[in-house]
Parts: structure tokens; C-alpha cells; sequence
């Protein structure tokens, strides 16, 4: 008897939806979260998710089971695009990161991807990954009301939002850390839902706000926005793919180990990255967040042992519907700044340890001067927020944060030897 549903099975509908709303669960949370941190509806963020995960599936020849999700990657870039040119200009770097994705899948096709490791070592991965997990905890500390610059909503107790954001965190960690089996992979959904409800019965979310959303159109189109070209958007931007897509194909060999197949061959590496970065253009032309795969889909598949890509077309169905739906995309858009304060201490924190952990998974030796040097310019620059500027065709451009601390990796990561001439000589 077959214990598991195969890659490209089709299931009755009544079957397919229950498993296809798991799919959405896992991350509909983090997915919503992206935008709301970014000044974007949340609606969109769900609309893109699902197109883009359709899109995704038919790059992949329906071969590969994948969910595309908002990225906490580009939530840095995206701030500084918008705040320094505009949440148009902005989505021209969101476009200019689905082309690194199409040109990085043309060259695998052609040459492999020896040459992607080579750039992309696992201390100039894990080291950006820190810097966007740290550059990130202000905010989140901010949010959640326990910094003395943090911004609460006047009329409401301080001891109040704080609640809510210490409720939020604290079931996060222990849903984490204890929930088994489907719940085990939803728990920021979890503590979301609790943390929001909380916020409601502390008087943190307004009657105003309640009224609005029980109030809101059934139907509602989710808010597009036309892109506008700025090439220092784009720069801020594009460099940072190539973290995600280092994310993104440590997914796919994860994947091939649930599953059981090698995708890298069937339907191909090339074909997932460019499923993964026609994702992130449509999302730009039409106002929505960069894309990525999520790892929490892949826990569902554990779980469940239904592989179906039929399932996650369902799911992405689904998003795309519930991004039309007024009151949803109503309630998402006004979700309490303490329940994002808890969350995100959480999944910041998360962030900046998944670098660590890239450190010890893949064993780098900080006793080499080559490593150490490289991850000590990317999280100084990085965190630190340095900013380079310089004349370009009338205009000036500047590369700044992530990716400056992104391309300076690269480069060193490139451009240092193995070992220093002092290593050399104890030799």
C-alpha cells in the first residue's frame, strides 16, 4: 500500500482543499508580515504570493512542490528604497532582483553552478544573513514598546501593549518549541492569531479599527501600484538575490530529500531559480513584495507525505482569492504594532541565528584570517549601515547596508587567498 501522494498526482478536490489551506497556514504569517513591515497592504503581499506560486509551478513543468512566499531578505532594501525614493521606485529594485534571478538561471543552464558556490561561500551567506537578522531588532524592539523611543498608540496603556507583544512572543517560542505535527509548523500564525485576539480585548485595537473591518466591501481589489524606474533602487536591491537564491537552492536539496527525487536534474536547478525570479518581477510590476521559497511548506510535505504539486496550486488559488476578500485584507492591514513588535523578536532573532547555524552546518574555520575577515567587514558594514555614494550619469548612486556588505563580501570572498602568508609560513 502507498503511504505518500507522488509529485505530479492529482487529488479529488474535497481532498486537495484541507491539505492546500496547511500549505497556506505555514506561510500565510510571514508572508503577510513582509508587507506590513515594509508599508505595503498585506493584500497584495498574498495576491503576489499566490500568481507568483503559480508562475513557479509552471516554470517547474509541475515537477517541483513549492510554495513562493513574501522574503524577509529584502525588508532593509525595500524600507531604504522607499524611504529615500519612493514605494514606486522601490519596486523597480524588486524587478531588478527577479533579473538576477533570470540571468543566475540562463548561465546554470548553460554552465553549472560550480561557479554560484564559489561566490556564494557559506561565510558570505551566513554573515549577510546576520546582518539582516540584527539590522532588524531595533524595530522589532521599538514595535513591541519596549524601547524608550517606541511610539504607542495614545490612549493606551503602556503595560497593555506591552502585554500583547510579550503574549505574542511567548507563545511563539513555546508553539515552537513544543506544538507536534502540523501545529509544530504554524506557530507565528499561532501567536498571531492569539496576540491579535489579545490586543482586542486590551483595548489596543480601536473600535475604530473593529468597526472598519467588519464594516469593509466582501469583495476589494488588493491596492496595485505601477512601478518607476530608479537605477540606485535597483542597486540597493539586486545584490541581495543572491542571498536568497543561496537560501533558495538550500531549499531545493531539502526538498529533494523529503521527496525522494533529485530536482536539481528534473525539472532542473535553471528552471527553479527562473520560476523563482518571473515571481519577483510580476510582484514588482504590479506593487507586490520579492518572492522566495518557504521552508515551512517543506514541513508540511514531512508531515503530511503529500507531495502533490496540485496541492500548492490549490493553496495558491486560495491566497489569491482571500487577497480580494475586503475584510481579510482589512484585518491584516491593521494588525496591532505590538503583535508585530512580539513576532518579529522572534523571527529577527531567528533570522540571525539561521547565519550562525549556516556557520556551524557548514563547519567554517574561524581560525582562518580569510574567514574572519570577510564575515568582520560584512556584519560591520552591514550593521553599522555604511554607505557608499558616488556620480553616475548626471546623478548620484548609492549602494549602502545589505548590499554593500553583500557585494564587499563577494569581492573578498573572490579575491583573498586560502590561507594568509603568515599561515602559510606555520605550515
Amino acid at each position: 500500500m502507498k503511504k505518500y501522494i507522488d509529485v505530479e498526482e492529482k487529488m479529488p478536490i474535497l481532498k486537495t482543499i484541507p491539505l492546500s489551506f496547511q500549505h497556506l497556514f505555514a506561510m500565510v504569517g510571514s508572508t503577510i508580515l513582509v508587507p506590513i513591515l515594509t508599508g505595503m497592504n498585506p493584500a497584495i503581499g498574498l495576491f503576489c504570493s499566490g500568481v507568483g506560486t503559480l508562475l513557479y509551478i509552471l516554470c517547474t513543468k509541475a515537477k517541483l512542490p513549492a510554495y513562493i512566499g513574501s522574503s524577509f531578505a529584502f525588508i532593509i532594501p525595500m524600507t531604504v528604497a522607499s524611504k529615500n525614493y519612493g514605494p514606486s521606485s522601490m519596486l523597480s529594485g524588486v524587478i531588478a532582483a527577479g533579473i538576477v534571478y533570470i540571468i543566475v538561471a540562463t548561465i546554470i543552464k548553460f554552465v553549472g553552478s560550480d561557479w554560484l558556490s564559489k561566490i556564494l561561500s557559506p561565510v558570505v551567506v551566513g554573515s549577510v544573513v546576520i546582518v539582516i537578522g540584527l539590522s532588524l531588532a531595533g524595530s522589532a524592539i521599538s514595535w513591541a514598546g519596549l524601547s524608550s523611543t517606541s511610539s504607542i498608540t495614545p490612549g493606551v496603556p503602556k503595560w497593555a501593549w506591552i502585554t500583547v507583544a510579550i503574549v505574542t512572543l511567548a507563545i511563539g517560542i513555546i508553539g515552537s518549541m513544543y506544538f507536534k505535527g502540523f501545529l509544530g509548523v504554524i506557530p507565528i500564525l499561532i501567536a498571531m492569531i492569539c496576540g491579535y485576539i489579545l490586543a482586542i480585548v486590551l483595548g489596543v485595537v480601536s473600535d475604530k479599527t473593529i468597526h472598519s473591518i467588519l464594516s469593509a466591501q466582501l469583495f476589494q481589489l488588493p491596492p496595485f501600484m505601477a512601478p518607476k524606474f530608479n537605477i540606485n533602487a535597483m542597486i540597493i536591491m539586486a545584490p541581495v538575490s543572491f542571498v536568497t537564491i543561496a537560501e533558495h537552492i538550500g531549499h531545493i536539496y531539502v526538498t529533494n530529500n523529503v521527496v525522494g527525487r533529485d530536482f536539481t536534474e528534473d525539472p532542473g536547478l535553471h528552471r527553479s531559480i527562473l520560476g523563482d525570479g518571473l515571481a519577483t518581477m510580476f510582484a514588482g510590476f504590479v506593487g507586490g513584495p520579492p518572492n522566495t521559497t518557504y521552508g515551512e511548506n517543506i514541513g508540511v510535505m514531512a508531515i503530511t507525505r503529500v507531495y502533490s504539486v496540485w496541492v500548492i496550486g490549490v493553496a495558491a488559488v486560495i491566497a489569491i482569492i482571500l487577497s480580494f476578500i475586503g475584510p481579510v485584507a482589512v484585518a491584516i492591514a491593521n494588525m496591532p504594532y505590538p503583535v508585530i513588535g512580539g513576532v518579529s523578536i522572534l523571527l529577527f532573532g531567528i533570522i540571525a541565528s539561521s547565519g550562525y547555524r549556516i556557520f556551524v552546518d557548514d563547519k567554517v574555520d574561524f581560525s582562518q584570517k580569510r574567514n574572519l575577515l570577510i564575515t568582520s567587514a560584512i556584519i560591520v558594514l552591514g550593521v553599522g549601515g555604511a554607505s557608499i555614494k558616488f556620480p553616475f550619469n548626471g546623478s548620484t548612486i548609492e549602494i549602502s547596508g545589505v548590499a554593500l556588505a553583500t557585494i564587499v563580501g563577494i569581492i573578498l570572498n573572490v579575491c583573498l587567498p586560502k590561507k594568509s602568508f603568515s599561515e602559510r609560513e606555520v605550515e
